[in-house]
């Protein structure tokens, strides 16, 4: 199956922005134990303001001093972020290099990267603010792709969680929050 991964940048981001409308308590727990929801928000919006940068052509180390501050409105700032991100992708050539910290890729790689990291901390802001917890079938078909065949190197990353079991047949969305260590039950 062949994805947009253009088209699921958009979506991805209108995903999480649904989802942030929701945010009350930003103190509060998230799946993802080692950030609080206002931790969770500005990580994702972090890796946004990257994204013009590095798209550019500037190196991380470039990039890092150009880098402007998040501000305290975390609302405002996922959408003047968010903007700045999707902007940059729409002018970019998906077969340029991108200069990351682990090596130059095609962007296209990053930005499949970009949208997989969105969703799946679209979901942990909805399970940490009870809210609708169902994403894109195609978001997440997608996502699948790409963490799936990176099943036994996913928690050796330190980025992810132990794997929760859950049973082959459960949907496709739970799946890929198991693999990421989230239990979507």
């Amino acid at each position: 199956m062949s994805f947009n991964w253009l088209d699921l940048q958009k979506t991805a981001h209108d995903e999480f922005g649904a989802r942030l409308a929701h945010v009350t308590d930003w103190e509060g727990e998230t799946p993802d134990t080692e950030w609080n929801t206002r931790e969770l928000v500005s990580h994702v919006i972090d890796e946004q303001r990257w994204v013009p940068l590095l798209l550019s052509g500037l190196s991380v180390v470039e990039a890092k001093m150009r880098l402007e501050p998040i501000g305290a409105d975390l609302v405002t700032e996922w959408a003047r972020f968010s903007a700045g991100a999707l902007a940059a992708w729409d002018a970019i050539d998906l077969a340029a290099p991108v200069q990351l910290s682990y090596g130059s890729v095609p962007a296209s790689d990053y930005l499949s990267e970009q949208v997989s990291d969105v969703t799946i901390h679209s979901w942990d802001v909805a399970r940490a603010t009870s809210s609708a917890e169902t994403l894109d079938d195609d978001l997440v078909a997608a996502v699948w792709t790409i963490f799936e065949p990176q099943r036994d190197t996913l928690e050796l990353s330190g980025l992810f969680a132990s794997p929760v079991p859950i049973p082959e047949d459960a949907p496709l969305l739970l799946q890929l929050l198991a693999l990421t260590g989230r239990d979507g039950r």
